[in-house]
């Protein structure tokens, strides 16, 4: 019977994506035509957009705004705005792979201290000004000065000079520094690889044309009327904004790795579910992030003559986090782990585009290891809830609206072995405030991985983020301590392992899989390296327009 009732709702499912697609192709004019906008955030009357070949881009959420050190909300959706109008010392792979972007190469210096980067000479802003090295180091500077309310300053933290905030500290020298015009040196309070730190950081580090910003006071920095006709160095150029709406961009011919193949980019944000649609429709010619779509309608897109693809490195994370103040022994959260049936949830989740997991760890990394067996053991639950003398407690498990029925089939999974569990269903960001100040005991949550090994656990297990509310911290901070300053490859990775011994041991949270996207391939651009936009990063320089 629950064959027959998924295949109703696949049937179920195309037929709502059929009436859809027919009523877009009704309202909708064909894609690829120029799209006027009427007015900036400013009332001013503008056309919006120049004559030319134009590409119609998709996103589900807007920007926060176009000043990229004062996004409210950290998105992706805005970093992905930034990623084209302002220029990144790197382009990130999911695996971990950096290429040069504004810098053509980088080195660590002062025995792990510090890193070199040789800037591209070609670089300029969007006013024909060269970037050089000065920029960077004046973009720093501003950014860290504590009269500049600036947000994701913390970016900036580990630079010598910085407090824990990534404020700089009057009367100490702040760790960048231009050692000529096209190389600029960052110096840390401790050992970094210079991969491991763009992989972490690039995403959130932009030059700026600090040449035009002399007559702003820090202080006025973002709130400046400057931000909303701004210019970057990076592959779009800024045309017209309808805040919220529309975004209209025009190719910088003078990129330094090379001009986009097209006039405009015209990125329109749009419900989620009708991205696809209007891919279909010829409205779109991509959508980010990656044109990912779900497994349910992989179909779909086939049909419609779309070739689909699938991801190489995983794109998801998932985990089930826990209280551990309220689920206060090892042997409960064991006993909650092997209650679970981590196959038939991640099946149930994500189709055959799951692969379940033991650990936050990349796969495919240097740092992995085996999976090792499934932990699922409902018999050798109820053991260990007995040894830790479960007294058949309540606990709340949180969720999102789009995680009910995966949090039914946990609630079920626990009841099988006599754990009593309440779903609340709740936004993102009340779930993780509500796990934070101890509200809720249980949630389930995902997660963008990156190949670092600490990506997921290095940033919640300190004073400051114990998101899992972890009694005594003292044995994950001096590990992750350890690991901070450490370089030599095989001792980190010794380290590495000694970690993930330590969290099996404790099991603070539960990793329960990795899932793999998948990817539609637009009909009419080329060039397109789906996968990286996971990482905040599209190769617009190499995109193509041609004929569907």
């Amino acid at each position: 019977r629950g064959g027959d009732r998924l295949k109703r709702h696949h049937m179920f499912r195309l037929l709502a994506l059929t009436l859809v697609f027919t009523m877009v192709l009704g309202l909708v004019s064909c894609g690829n035509q120029p799209q006027q906008q009427s007015q900036t955030d400013t009332g001013t009357e503008t056309s919006g957009q120049a004559e030319g070949v134009n590409l119609n881009y998709g996103i589900s959420n807007s920007w926060d705004s176009l000043m990229p050190y004062y996004s409210v909300s950290g998105s992706n959706y805005s970093r992905i705005i930034y990623d084209k109008v302002y220029d990144r010392l790197a382009y990130i792979q999911p695996d971990g792979t950096c290429s040069p972007r504004a810098a053509t190469s980088w080195e660590s210096a002062d025995g792990g201290y510090a890193i070199l980067f040789h800037l591209d000479e070609g670089a300029t802003f969007h006013d024909g000004t060269p970037v050089t090295a000065q920029h960077w180091v004046d973009t720093i500077a501003l950014v860290t000065n504590p009269a500049c309310n600036v947000l994701g300053r913390d970016t900036f933290a580990g630079l010598t000079g910085t407090d824990e905030i990534g404020a700089a500290i009057e009367g100490e020298n702040l760790g960048a520094e231009a050692v000529d015009e096209y190389t600029l040196k960052l110096t840390f309070d401790n050992p970094v690889v210079p991969e491991e730190f763009l992989v972490e950081y690039n995403r959130d580090i932009y030059v700026l044309p600090t040449h035009l910003l002399t007559d702003i006071a820090p202080e006025d920095l973002v709130t400046s009327d400057f931000w909303q006709n701004p210019v970057g160095s990076g592959p779009c150029q800024f045309v017209s904004e309808v805040s919220g709406s529309t975004l209209v961009l025009s190719a910088n011919k003078d990129y330094q790795l090379g001009a986009p193949g097209f006039d405009t980019l015209t990125i329109t944000v749009m419900d989620k579910a009708n991205l696809l649609t209007a891919l279909i429709a010829g409205d779109l010619d991509y959508y980010t992030f990656g044109g990912s779509i779900s497994e349910e309608n992989r179909s779909v897109a086939e049909q419609a003559g779309f070739t689909v693809e699938e991801g190489t490195v995983p794109s998801t994370f998932y985990e089930l986090m826990i209280n551990n103040e309220t689920v206060d022994s090892a042997d409960l959260r064991h006993a909650i782990e092997k209650a679970l049936d981590k196959e038939l949830l991640c099946q149930q989740n994500t189709g055959s585009l799951g692969t379940v997991t033991n650990t936050s760890i990349l796969p495919g990394t240097e740092y992995s290891r085996p999976a090792g067996e499934s932990a699922y053991d409902p018999e050798g639950a109820k053991e260990l809830l007995a040894q830790a003398g479960y007294d058949g407690e309540t606990f709340t498990l949180a969720c999102t609206s789009q995680r009910v029925s995966l949090a039914a089939l946990i609630q079920q999974n626990l009841a099988d072995v006599g754990i009593q569990v309440e779903i609340e269903t709740v936004d993102s960001a009340t779930m993780f405030a509500g796990m934070s100040d101890g509200t809720y005991d249980l949630a389930v949550a995902s997660h963008t991985p990156t190949s670092l090994p600490l990506w997921f656990t290095g940033s919640r297990f300190t004073a400051d983020n114990n998101l899992f509310r972890v009694p005594d911290l003292s044995q994950y901070t001096t590990l992750l301590t350890a690991l901070e300053e450490e370089t030599n490859e095989t001792a980190r990775i010794d380290l590495v392992d000694e970690w993930e011994a330590l969290l099996n041991q404790e099991m603070p949270f539960i990793p329960l899989w990795f899932s793999y996207a998948l990817h539609v391939q637009s009909k009419t651009v080329t060039g397109i390296d789906y996968a990286a936009a996971a990482c905040c990063n599209e190769n617009v320089w190499q995109w193509e327009m041609t004929q569907a």
